[in-house]
């Protein structure tokens, strides 16, 4: 069965950095894009960022994260990464990937995705 799975989560003090992880089996990651979204305690979801698929490879980033979260793909090993630096207190909350055989606007503003995981928690905090 197809699936998404994160991981990389974990807690870290203001300040830190870490690397999330999104791996795909059972299918053929490459033409998705694939967005990064992250859930807060009594907020609705946010999408920070996605990555084009195909050789487009374009990247998105929310304005709350520009310049301290970086996403890429490695299509060999059929993974997305988001790369989080100068994490905040702010930045908590529970990290999902989302997939879709479309665009990245449509990924970040569609309640549908046709694969997501389940989520990986990350807790900054002193």
């Amino acid at each position: 069965q197809a699936q998404l799975v994160e991981s990389g989560g974990g807690l870290v003090q203001p300040g830190g950095s870490l690397r999330l992880s999104c791996a795909a089996s059972g299918l053929l990651l490459d033409y998705y894009a694939v967005g990064w979204f992250r859930q807060a305690p009594g907020k609705e979801d946010e999408g920070v960022s996605c990555i084009s698929g195909a050789t487009d490879g374009s990247t998105t980033y929310a304005d709350s994260i520009k310049g301290r979260f970086t996403i890429s793909r490695d299509n060999a090993k059929k993974t997305v990464y988001l790369q989080m630096t100068n994490l905040k207190p702010e930045d908590t909350g529970v990290y999902y990937c989302a997939a879709l055989l479309s665009s990245c606007h449509r990924v970040l503003t569609s309640p549908n995705h046709d694969y997501r995981g389940q989520g990986t928690q990350v807790t900054v905090s002193s």
